[in-house]
């Protein structure tokens, strides 16, 4: 054959792929759509139809990149993305020229003090450093970007000992807790084993902090770094059943004596839905059916509540038993309808001299990888209001020092957490935050099993893409950076400590821009 022949030939296979092929297809459509009955667009207008549905497919990615303004997407916005993926990377928060926050319309501020800490008066155990690895950019411009990663010893940021939180003082086992924040609920199985265990082993490395295991049991994964582990007890009991679904005591004593296990938590009820979770098929791998006890492949939904409890005479006599099964602390995760719930859980408390060693209060602005819109945007109440509400309740029946806080709910930036603390709690939890450190990019896949970024999927090939030995890191440095900036904000409040913050270290401004304190 010569080369004319062969030239021609290309050129018809060209033809036959950028002309013939399309045409032929779109023909096809054409005639498909006009006689298909489910559309009424795509029958009436079949060209026009099919590229409207392809904008409204690729909608959410156009208007994430493109369209929406810093501030403008849900549920976090680019900022607040940015704030949490930059600090992971590149080990620094530091920013330039000024705030993006639209001073005009209300929110919470932190009173600063006239008379400032200085940085070798703060109350910190910054004695052991910890190493980690941060990027730095050698090159940006517009069509090229390069940088390179580097081994670094950077500051811990801990509480010293005696400024430990101590939860369940009375306990066999008390947690001392030298890290104000840590990682919330996720199960293994919602998240796949590369992503828990970047979250363990980084966890691990930054020292002190905890992870919670979620409903979904305590995995081999959430063992590989050296994180405190929380282990979680769902209405599904999951980790914790017999295979006739019933409470196993033995499992109970098997996870208590597992060293990094610090407490137990029983979940009541979670931000994003008052029920228990709920898990596709796809998603249950016979590992995850193993450690479950749960038959493969098949959807799981939790129970709305627990069997074993029905009111707080019950609630707080299991409460008990398993402290005294596990010899470790046992928190309840709850979300606050009204300031009535509170005072009924606080006044029983006062009146038994029993009760929880710590509660998770969820506000309602808390997520989960399978919801229903209705639960997630209208029932409970957002976590500064519920704080406020349990604490006054705890104080009120004098059964404050009885109980630990832990608050979660869109808490990814050191001001927010501090805001936090100063509303009463005393510890914060993070679940989309280190999400997002692991390399979510909101997707809002979670619940499909076809996570893009290989987090939110037992998908093998999709996990692919999330490497471990990278994501811990940012995992490490989220942390670091979170916890410097509580010490950072405590300083410009005049405290040698974010302990030390209390609900006058914070005002509310109102789109007037009138002056309240926070009560």
């Amino acid at each position: 054959m010569s080369w004319l022949d062969s030239l021609s030939l290309t050129t018809t296979l060209i033809i036959i792929i950028l002309v013939i092929i399309p045409i032929s297809s779109a023909i096809y459509l054409y005639f498909y759509d006009r006689r298909q009955k489910q559309h009424a667009i795509l029958r009436n207008y079949p060209i026009l139809g099919r590229m409207r549905y392809m904008l409204e497919k690729t909608g959410p990615e156009l208007r994430q990149y493109l369209f929406n303004a810093d501030h403008e997407g849900k549920p976090f916005n680019r900022e607040e993305y940015l704030h949490i993926v930059l600090p992971g990377k590149y080990l620094n928060s530091i920013i330039g020229f000024g705030s993006k926050r639209n001073f005009e319309e209300s929110g919470y501020y932190i009173r600063n003090s006239l008379f400032t800490k200085q940085n070798e008066e703060m109350r910190v155990d910054n004695d052991e450093l910890i190493n980690t690895m941060r990027y730095r950019v050698d090159e940006d411009n517009l069509f090229s970007r390069k940088e390179h990663r580097e081994e670094i010893p950077a500051l811990p940021w801990l509480l010293p000992e005696e400024d430990a939180v101590v939860i369940g003082h009375n306990c066999e086992h008390p947690f001392h807790v030298r890290s104000l924040l840590g990682q919330s609920g996720m199960s293994y199985g919602a998240l796949g084993e590369n992503a828990i265990t970047a979250l363990s082993k980084g966890i691990g490395m930054a020292k002190e902090a905890w992870m919670n295991t979620g409903e979904g049991g305590l995995s081999p994964y959430h063992l590989t770094g050296d994180a405190h582990i929380i282990a979680q007890i769902g209405s599904g009991l999951f980790g914790f059943r017999t295979e006739n679904g019933e409470f196993s005591w033995e499992r109970l004593r098997e996870k208590a004596e597992i060293s990094q296990v610090k407490a137990f938590e029983i979940k009541l009820a979670q931000g994003a839905k008052m029920r228990g979770g709920h898990v596709e098929g796809e998603k249950v791998t016979e590992e995850i059916a193993k450690i479950r006890n749960v038959v493969p492949f098949t959807t799981i939904n939790s129970p709305n509540r627990f069997k074993q409890f029905s009111d707080y005479p019950t609630l707080f006599d299991f409460i008990e038993k398993i402290r005294d099964h596990g010899g470790k602390p046992v928190g309840i995760k709850i979300v606050i309808g009204g300031r009535e719930d509170a005072e009924e859980l606080a006044l029983y408390m006062q009146e038994t001299g029993k009760g929880p060693d710590f509660i998770s209060l969820d506000g309602a602005e808390g997520g989960s990888g399978a919801t229903y819109q209705d639960l997630a945007d209208s029932v409970g109440l957002p976590l500064k209001s519920a704080l406020i509400i349990l604490e006054d309740a705890l104080r009120k029946y004098d059964v404050r020092d009885q109980v630990k806080i832990i608050a979660s709910g869109k808490i990814t930036t050191p001001d927010k957490a501090a805001i936090a603390l100063a509303m009463g709690a005393d510890l914060v939890q993070i679940a989309r935050g280190f999400m997002i450190s692991v390399g979510c990019i909101m997707a809002e896949r979670c619940h499909t099993n076809e996570c893009p970024a290989g987090v939110a999927t037992t998908d093998k090939n999709l996990q692919r893409g999330l490497v471990v030995e990278e994501k811990k890191f940012r995992v490490t440095n989220y942390i670091l950076t979170m916890r410097e900036g509580l010490y950072r904000i405590a300083a410009a409040a005049g405290l040698d400590s974010p302990t030390k913050f209390e609900r006058h270290h914070v005002v509310y401004k109102d789109e007037r821009g009138r002056v309240f304190p926070v009560e």
